[in-house]
């Protein structure tokens, strides 16, 4: 009888979906490619939150600078305004909040909780500890970790391996299940030892280098996993596709960037009164919750295309939304015949766009 040996979990060859980070190789920016002077609770590239508390400036991008061919971008934080003197409740990170049900199969929280780890490529002026944060949604549970920028300025691997937690409470809804952060600055009031599981609304560790002294300062990163296991395995690329709809449940934008413009039809439409018109869109895939949606509107950037006529207006707005798909309606501007059947279409040369998030 011949035996079959059954490797362990975290060790030699592992195939199939393993990151749970999503965009991890920064190649989609729905919302643009550079964002100057980032504000506080901004995203960045998908999926990449910025938090800014403090009295530095900084510009983020998708860039080029790559630490291998193997990648295409990676995300870039530029200190434009220095802070010299990091006070108790400054902060500065980026961080991925990533969903319940994505994190499930964790067990965190539990006494099955599953070890994980977390690996990627940095590259940081600052040389020294930098440091980083695992936390659940509530904020009152988190785990510190540091690595060490060797070289400045130079490209390198980073692997940090963590004991899941067994206490606190850590969901598997679509709420927010694992937060991952990734400290630049940070006061006491957001650090702790790193090394273990504790209490608190953690995001960085004591020894901290402070990346935001300097207005010539960069930090780069890119090649983000997170697997379980206790061994960090190769990258997983993804294709392009499949990243952007992973990206979708939780923004999708309608603009000139990623529709065709006034010269083609975009989405059907109806007048629904002489003066209004409906749009009902089926979203690209479901979304985490029914989303918000926010327009930018401008003097003719809307159009309703329809039999024997067209009419430029200025104004779109919700009429209401589900995970599913989202009704917009004009706020005024037809001169049509209720129950005219048309296309919604936008100038290409305006900046309308409606941006679907959650």
């Amino acid at each position: 009888m011949s035996l079959i040996k059954v490797k362990s979990r975290g060790t030699d060859n592992v195939s199939g979906r393993r990151n749970i980070i999503i965009n991890g190789a920064l190649l989609v920016a729905q919302r643009g490619t550079s964002f100057s002077s980032i504000a506080n609770n901004a995203y960045s590239l998908d999926r990449w939150l910025y938090y800014e508390i403090g009295d530095s400036v900084s510009d983020a991008s998708q860039s080029t600078d790559t630490p291998n061919n193997n990648f295409k971008n990676s995300l870039k934080l530029d200190v434009q305004t220095a802070d010299t003197s990091v006070a108790t409740g400054d902060l500065t990170c980026f961080l991925q909040k990533i969903e319940g049900l994505n994190t499930y199969q964790l067990g965190w929280g539990t006494s099955d909780a599953e070890t994980v780890t977390l690996s990627f490529w940095v590259k940081s002026t600052k040389t020294g500890i930098h440091s980083g944060a695992f936390k659940n949604s509530a904020q009152d549970r988190s785990y510190v970790f540091e690595y060490t920028v060797n070289v400045s300025n130079t490209w390198e691997h980073k692997t940090i391996t963590v004991v899941g937690d067994t206490s606190g409470t850590w969901l598997t809804t679509s709420g927010i299940g694992v937060q991952v952060t990734f400290a630049l600055m940070a006061g006491t009031d957001f650090t702790k030892t790193a090394g273990s599981w504790g209490d608190g609304n953690n995001y960085g560790s004591d020894n901290q280098v402070n990346v935001m002294d300097s207005a010539s300062n960069e930090w780069y990163i890119t090649g983000v996993q997170l697997e379980v296991g206790s061994q960090a395995t190769p990258f997983e690329h993804r294709s392009f596709g499949e990243e952007l709809s992973l990206c979708h449940r939780y923004y999708y934008e309608i603009s000139t960037n990623t529709h065709d413009g006034y010269k083609y039809p975009m989405f059907d439409a109806h007048a629904w009164n002489s003066s209004a018109i409906n749009v009902c869109i089926k979203l690209p895939v479901v979304m985490r919750t029914s989303p918000t949606l926010t327009f930018n509107n401008g003097s003719g950037w809307w159009r309703f295309y329809r039999n024997n006529g067209n009419d430029p207006f200025d104004n779109m707005q919700a009429d209401g939304s589900g995970s599913h798909s989202i009704d917009m309606q004009s706020n005024g501007g037809i001169s049509a015949t209720s129950g005219d059947a048309g296309r919604l279409q936008m100038r290409r040369a305006g900046g309308a766009n409606a941006a679907i998030k959650c």
